[in-house]
């Protein structure tokens, strides 16, 4: 379901401060995503190693075979990765905001209030260059930064009010 806030079209675009503080508030909390995705993994490849689904290539600890066999490093990598992007993407596209944003009263929208899509939450994710697409906020006068050019979107500020509303979030 596209959403769209007309109200949230005129907030001012949010500072590069302000989106640092959300980074390390939502680094602290893709940390713990992360940690719970590792031992969710884990176990799941403990339970193919142990039901012989998959080979542990001679190894006699799990995790050396895990680290060890390019395949399953490579899918191992490629999980984390995918389960990271999806983190943010989900909350992005849902409602324009992760946690961290929402208590630094940040949204990322198209320039009209619409939410982005899933799509354009992946594509962010891409361009943002582990948050480096932020430094382009410096070479441009609008404070777009590379992630918001690339997505045509842009992070706004948004008044106390507008943040606290609910009938905008689904």
């Amino acid at each position: 379901m596209v959403m769209i806030n007309p109200e949230h079209a005129n907030f001012p675009r949010a500072t590069f401060m302000r989106r640092l503080g959300a980074m390390v508030y939502d680094t602290l909390i893709a940390a713990g995503v992360l940690v719970f995705a590792v031992v969710f993994g884990f176990i799941a490849f403990l339970i193919l190693i142990e039901t012989g689904l998959i080979n542990n290539h001679g190894y006699k600890i799990v995790s050396d075979a895990l680290l060890a066999v390019p395949l399953y490093k490579g899918i191992w990598q490629l999980y984390l990765t995918i389960t990271l992007a999806s983190f943010y993407a989900y909350f992005w596209s849902k409602s324009g905001q992760t946690l961290g944003m929402r208590t630094w009263r940040l949204k990322i929208q198209h320039p009209n209030g619409q939410n982005i899509s899933m799509m354009a939450a992946y594509a962010r994710v891409v361009w943002s260059l582990l948050g480096i697409g932020n430094i382009f906020i410096f070479l441009s006068a609008d404070k777009l930064a590379l992630q918001d050019r690339m997505t045509r979107s842009e992070v706004v500020q948004l008044s106390k009010e507008a943040n606290e509303m609910k009938n905008w979030r689904r």
